[in-house]
């Protein structure tokens, strides 16, 4: 097994590496081929189905459990805000900066590292299974959810993700609706006490005001919020309709479909949901997994952003090196020192639940 130091190093060298290579959603097929290359300097087959590139731990066991432990390698577009190179890799005062430092590479390199760590060792009883996934910033259909049906059965996971490593236990699901306030259209200079757009007032109020009743310790409460309007094409003329979108966190208190049946009966206007495939997760804070990083004085939370566990049905923890706020920021870095300990925790947490014979 190499050294931990050593192996560390070139995990930080892998992400200076990916940071420099565009690899926005579903254009990272140049970051799976240097997944890929790093994979093979430790001699570890790999599978490659689109830019997903898999490994499996050399003592597989198809009577074992397995855990999956993902990340993502690609992006987001970088923001206008930018005034270093996104694609430059490097340090400055103990930061690594760059496109996709924090978001999620520090992440994904650390679980490569911990996978390599762990790849060669004989009696686990879980195996491991190392997914570097692509288009999880869009979940695009190449992403885990469509990989799943391709992997083995996966009992329970971690998914990489800024968390300053602690321990995400639950994560909000998402629901996005369109919906359509109603009037009467005509000319603005005649009366008309069917504006659409009056009409709108109520319902934005009713949305404001209105409150789930069921909480969760982990997530707290459902959040909805009206984050886009659009009525009008000119001065003079009254619009026939305003269309509204509404973005719901829905806590794991809710399906994403008792939220569809429940706002789409109860709601002032006509709803239409988009999806409801990004659906909440949890794992049991008893969980053994979630015990050996509270062991190590890792704290429990939930996590308002979504990720790949949405994919997921088994049980799932996010954990990783990196602040989730400098996600999709400007200048976009990680602290060289949260992957060294990003890597240290997750080798740690892995010792306290996987048992060895």
């Amino acid at each position: 097994m190499m050294e931990q130091k050593k192996l560390t190093e070139k995990a930080i060298e892998l992400l200076k590496q990916l940071i420099s290579i565009q690899s926005f959603s579903s254009e990272e097929d140049k970051t799976a081929d240097a997944i890929q290359a790093w994979l093979a300097e430790f001699e570890i087959p790999f599978e490659r189905i689109h830019n997903n590139v898999i490994a499996k731990n050399s003592y597989w066991d198809d009577r074992k459990p397995t855990l999956l432990l993902n990340s993502h390698h690609d992006t987001v577009k970088p923001n206008k805000a930018y005034t270093k190179d996104p694609f430059d890799a490097h340090i400055e005062d103990g930061k690594l900066y760059g496109l996709g430092s924090n978001d999620a590479g520090g992440a994904l390199v650390s679980l490569l590292a911990t996978f390599v760590n762990f790849y060669a060792e004989e009696g686990l009883d879980h195996n491991l299974l190392m997914v570097a996934s692509m288009e999880e910033e869009n979940a695009g259909p190449n992403s885990l959810r469509g990989l799943l049906p391709h992997l083995p059965k996966i009992d329970v996971a971690i998914v990489g993700e800024p968390t300053l490593m602690q321990l995400a236990i639950a994560e909000k699901g998402l629901v996005v609706f369109d919906a359509v306030v109603d009037g009467t259209p005509s000319h603005a200079a005649h009366p008309n006490d069917n504006n659409a757009i009056y009409n709108t007032i109520e319902v934005l109020e009713w949305f404001k005001n209105y409150r789930f009743e069921k909480t969760s310790e982990a997530l707290g409460d459902v959040k909805m919020t009206v984050t886009q309007i659009n009525a009008g094409s000119q001065h003079n003329v009254v619009p026939a309709k305003v269309d509204l979108v509404i973005d719901v966190r829905v806590n794991d208190a809710y399906s994403n479909q008792e939220i569809a049946n429940l706002l789409k009966s109860e709601a002032p206007c006509q709803l239409q949901e988009r999806g409801l495939k990004l659906n909440s997760s949890k794992i049991d804070k008893n969980h053994q997994l979630v015990r050996s990083g509270i062991a190590l004085g890792r704290k429990t939370y939930g996590s308002p952003t979504l990720s790949d566990q949405a994919a997921l049905t088994c049980q799932s923890l996010k954990l990783g090196p990196g602040d989730s706020t400098r996600s999709h920021s400007a200048n976009e870095y990680i602290y060289v020192h949260e992957i060294e300990e990003g890597i240290d925790l997750y080798i740690k947490i892995l010792n306290g639940f996987i048992n060895k014979t």
